[in-house]
């Protein structure tokens, strides 16, 4: 084939111009708009699941209405003296209802944050494992707002049959706010 250098000249040209703009779409066209649309993918799946918790939280509101006011109800007095009072009345009867015996409780208050305080107990007490059992029952089923922390247990003889429980209990203060 014979060819024309000056046509030759002139598909070498056209030919590096179509390489060049293929190139320039390629990096300043095609690739911001993939990248734009990843970003743009990525948001709505996001947004979507927002929503959906969104609408479970909506289900679930009276629910959650109902446990916050059962939580504020059954949350301590806001009087310190009072609060630990209706604690110290609380273990008094979870023992009398197991038949532990309870030989120490030390109560501390915590500032936990400028809406809520809690108090603290740790208490030592000793019993059978069923009298131990009974007293853990009815800490957690016991309508005072408060939950075992920690709960340490040792027994005090070979057979196991005298336990010591070294338990931890907080006690949720609600601090009403004035606006």
């Amino acid at each position: 084939m014979n060819f024309d250098p000056k046509n030759r000249q002139h598909l070498l040209i056209m030919a590096t111009i179509v390489v060049v703009a293929l190139f320039l779409g390629e990096r300043l066209v095609l690739t911001p708009m993939w990248n734009s649309w990843k970003a743009r993918s990525e948001r709505l799946t996001k947004l979507k699941e927002q929503v959906r918790k969104g609408e479970a939280l909506l289900e679930r509101g009276d629910s959650l209405t109902s446990r916050w006011a059962a939580m504020k109800t059954n949350s301590l007095p806001a009087d310190a003296a009072t609060a630990e009072s209706q604690v110290l009345r609380a273990f008094e009867r979870w023992s009398q209802a197991s038949g532990v015996s309870v030989s120490s409780i030390r109560p501390q208050w915590k500032r936990a944050g400028d809406d809520y305080m809690t108090l603290e107990c740790r208490a030592d007490i000793s019993g059978n494992l069923p009298d131990v059992t009974r007293f853990l029952f009815e800490v957690e089923h016991d309508p005072l707002g408060v939950k075992v922390d920690n709960a340490d247990i040792a027994t005090r003889d070979t057979d196991g049959a005298q336990i010591t429980l070294g338990l931890q209990v907080s006690g949720l203060q609600l601090i009403a706010r004035t606006r």
